[in-house]
């Protein structure tokens, strides 16, 4: 009678919140220990304030573990159980590797998993994996199997997933402060944390060889119409803030050379987003669109100028033109150089503009020299004019203002770069030159609290989106359009700000690449006469 009793309790279904529930607090309590332990070793906070923090994210991942398996149970159903059966084994595999091996489950973990033959993975295989896993990984994946669950309604949906997105949200804000802590972790608590560190990566891994084999849609074929030689040096910036650079009015003498350099133009701008692959890719995108249209580099090559790409840097579309070369390269071609900084991205351009066997020459410079969290790292020491600076966010998050010297040594060092840059063109007198800077997006140094970028566009402070843009030509090589002082541009006229759109058309200006793809409205010069 008695195990009638127990077998009925058993088959009693549970309400789907319950459910959900245990599903969440399981999957914290037996796969994120290793996560947590990171987090106490790792903060340099008071014990109250590890523990805070430590209490903080514990709702964060309850929250978001809740929410997935609520989902994915009521959109599901019996696939939904399957779905998070499987991901109890595979939680429990990852904690075993991470426990017994010392590992994170990064994309690099991943990408090794993909490329691991079975003769290899069957070497791990032992009694210690396979008690993990029947303990960690078979037990809860049973549970998920066979308990009985009671689904309820779709607005009782709507409740508990709004209501666990709202108390998500809040703890998030509550905690904006460990925003630099957490960029300096990322990559180690991203890969510690479970079922969410396989999961993104696998899916940063599939969508990075997408992006490799990526067929872009290929604009309107375009012509050279002259045999001038002309060079365009693009330089895209990483996190530089136009609040911080005295073309710009700050300040400090940021921008010491480029103050002095003859012919050099400023525009107002903004970026169209706050991060760097989507920032990136409006600097070399014809239009606003969220498609994949043939980018400026690949348009160029394809219609016959002599394109090069330089970086530094992560996150552009797909390139595909016969010159890429990242720091790593360039260090190898220049063993002289110190490829730890971004000057290595400048080394040999004279070089290798004027051995071009084309009479159009594109290169372009992805940098990275003031992205963060660690902006002292990011520039020489001969070039920390600011003193003291923050050498970790820790440091910099309970004194800004060291972590404002760090990140203004960043835009020196830029300074630095960019004004080299553009006396070598004004020597090539063989050559019509031209030099544009443009920032992938801005950055924010602790006001309100904020630091970094990556807030959604329209709730970034505008020192996440409001950017350096700077445009050098040679003597006579184009006529810029007037900028409009106040209200809606008269016809000819620039508006008073600018987007990141206009990098394109102004140098298929500069290259004479007459194209259907060209669109004068977001050019900033004059067309070629």
């Amino acid at each position: 009678m008695r195990r009638n009793n127990a077998a009925g309790r058993l088959r009693k279904p549970i309400p789907l919140y319950a459910f959900a529930g245990i599903v969440s607090i399981a999957t914290l309590v037996l796969y994120n220990l290793p996560f947590f332990a990171y987090v106490a070793a790792n903060n340099n906070l008071s014990r109250v304030g590890g523990l805070l923090l430590m209490a903080s994210l514990g709702v964060v991942m309850l929250t978001l573990n809740f929410l997935m398996a609520y989902l994915v149970m009521f959109m599901l159903r019996r696939v939904g159980r399957v779905l998070l059966a499987i991901l109890a084994v595979v939680n429990a595999t990852a904690v075993y590797f991470i426990h017994t091996y010392s590992v994170i489950i990064d994309s690099t973990t991943i990408e090794n998993v993909f490329n691991t033959r079975w003769s290899e993975a069957s070497g791990f295989f032992s009694w210690g994996l396979w008690l993990t896993l029947i303990g960690l990984g078979v037990l809860p994946a049973m549970f998920c199997l066979v308990q009985p669950v009671a689904y309820g309604k779709a607005r009782r949906l709507a409740a508990w997933c709004g209501g666990a997105l709202a108390l998500m949200l809040a703890v998030a804000l509550a905690n904006i402060g460990q925003t630099l802590w957490i960029g300096q972790h990322d990559t180690e608590l991203g890969g510690l944390l479970q079922p969410w560190s396989y999961l993104v990566n696998m899916c940063r891994v599939v969508s990075s060889h997408r992006d490799k084999q990526a067929e872009e849609i290929k604009l309107p074929d375009g012509s050279i119409t002259d045999d001038e030689k002309a060079v365009v040096v693009l330089v895209i910036g990483e996190s530089a803030r136009k609040a911080n650079f005295q073309l710009y009015g700050y300040g400090r003498d940021t921008n010491p050379r480029l103050a002095r350099q003859q012919g050099l133009r400023v525009y107002e701008a903004t970026s169209c987003a706050t991060y760097t692959t989507a920032g990136t890719k409006a600097i070399l995108e014809p239009q606003d669109s969220g498609d994949l249209y043939e980018v400026l580099p690949n348009y160029a090559f394809r219609t016959g100028a002599d394109v090069s790409w330089r970086t530094s840097n992560w996150g552009e579309p797909p390139i595909h033109i016969d010159e890429y070369l990242t720091d790593k390269e360039l260090v190898a071609m220049y063993p002289d150089a110190d490829g730890r900084y971004d000057g290595i991205l400048f080394r040999g351009l004279r070089e290798r503009i004027e051995t071009s066997p084309a009479n159009k020459v594109l290169i372009v410079l992805h940098t990275s020299a003031s992205h963060g969290p660690n902006y002292a790292d990011k520039y020489p020491k001969e070039m920390e004019f600011y003193k003291p600076v923050a050498n970790n966010p820790e440091e910099g998050e309970k004194n800004i203002p060291l972590l404002v010297n760090a990140y203004d040594n960043t835009i020196r060092y830029t300074d630095s770069l960019l004004s080299a840059l553009i006396d070598t063109l004004r020597t090539m007198d063989e050559w019509k030159s031209a030099m544009l800077f443009v920032s992938d997006h801005g950055e924010s140094l602790g006001e309100n609290m904020m630091f970094m970028h990556g807030l959604p566009l329209r709730l970034a402070p505008r020192e996440q989106y409001e950017i350096p843009f700077l445009v050098w030509t040679s003597e006579g090589f184009r006529t810029y359009k007037p900028v409009a002082t106040s209200g809606e541009p008269a016809e000819g006229e620039l508006p008073a700000v600018i987007d990141q759109h206009y990098v394109f058309h102004s140098v298929l200006n500069l290259l004479s690449i007459q194209s259907p793809a060209y669109n004068g409205a977001y050019d900033i010069f004059e067309a070629a006469k």
